[in-house]
């Protein structure tokens, strides 16, 4: 059970460990990632821009000098861009905290990435299922794999026989039906990896409503649908710091349980510190969580060794 007001500080030494995270450049990956370097981390900051990585790693030096960081670019919503990664990942680096946090939301109208996904769940679950699967060797015997889930996946459904919302397309239930994948991978990755004897673990966690660039709707928004936006979170939401204190909780605290979900503690856990989340029944479902993994596989290309 996660204790009352967990902060930065209860961050247990990361001395030694090597951490990946995707969407670091700002928001809750940002945050993240300043957490874990300051707690002694080697922070790999994976992101589309590396310009604006780059620019994120220095603010994380300011805050941390002599911080061990690297910037390393990722799509998360092009398959090619996730096996380069992957692909020059060195074989004797081994990584021990893998944060799946890239992600958009909302994208007003339907696009699909390079591979013909829907974005949203290209680049908020597909990707990330990709990345994992291949990165897997390079884990460590005792690593984490975090995904970053939402509220929204309380109202998400997964759409199988559409999945990427080809015969009509609504913003908001493609987001949420990105999210719950995401969720649901996480649960049966756990599954996998504990009946493989894997010491892997795969944990989850959601930032509650944290006021961050994801609604930024694929910068496709008007600046009257982001400045709503803003308003909106800004007055029932809480900062990215705050955010991602569930996230950096499944990461690192020696509480958080295998399989374990984590979000704020406050109402609606909308903001406030980490404690187990409650988790919809339909990411509970088992058998649709076989048949994601198998869909996510062979649209992907790649199959996990569980």
């Amino acid at each position: 059970m996660a204790r009352q007001r967990w902060t930065v500080a209860d961050i247990p030494s990361q001395a030694g460990r090597r951490a990946v995270v995707t969407g670091a450049s700002a928001g809750l990956g940002f945050e993240t990632a300043r957490a874990l370097a300051g707690a002694g981390a080697s922070v790999v900051l994976a992101v589309r821009d590396p310009e604006k990585g780059e620019r994120a790693a220095a603010a994380i030096r300011r805050a941390h000098p002599g911080a061990d960081l690297s910037v390393r670019p990722i799509d998360t919503a092009s398959l090619a861009s996730v096996r380069a990664f992957a692909g020059g990942w060195p074989a004797e680096a081994s990584i021990d905290r893998l944060v799946l946090n890239a992600g958009i939301a909302a994208v007003p109208r339907r696009e699909e990435s390079a591979d013909g996904f829907e974005r949203q769940l290209a680049t908020n679950f597909l990707g990330h299922f990709a990345l994992t699967g291949l990165l897997l060797p390079a884990l460590s015997p005792a690593a984490r794999v975090v995904s970053v889930a939402s509220l929204a996946h309380r109202s998400g459904t997964i759409r199988f026989d559409d999945l990427h919302w080809r015969e009509t397309y609504a913003a908001q239930p493609a987001y949420r039906q990105s999210k719950l994948a995401l969720l649901m991978f996480a649960l049966e990755l756990d599954r996998r990896l504990k009946a493989s004897g894997s010491g892997i673990a795969s944990l989850a966690a959601h930032p509650g409503l944290a006021v961050t660039e994801v609604f930024r709707r694929g910068d496709r928004a008007g600046a009257f649908q982001q400045g709503a936006g803003r308003i909106i979170f800004s007055l029932i939401g809480q900062p990215a710091a705050q955010g991602a204190l569930p996230i950096l909780y499944a990461a690192t605290a020696t509480e958080a349980e295998r399989g374990g979900y984590y979000g704020p503690d406050g109402v609606w856990e909308a903001r406030g510190f980490p404690r187990p989340a409650s988790i919809a029944p339909r990411a509970l479902d088992r058998a649709a969580a076989g048949r994601l993994w198998t869909m996510s596989e062979r649209l992907t290309g790649v199959r996990f060794p569980l």
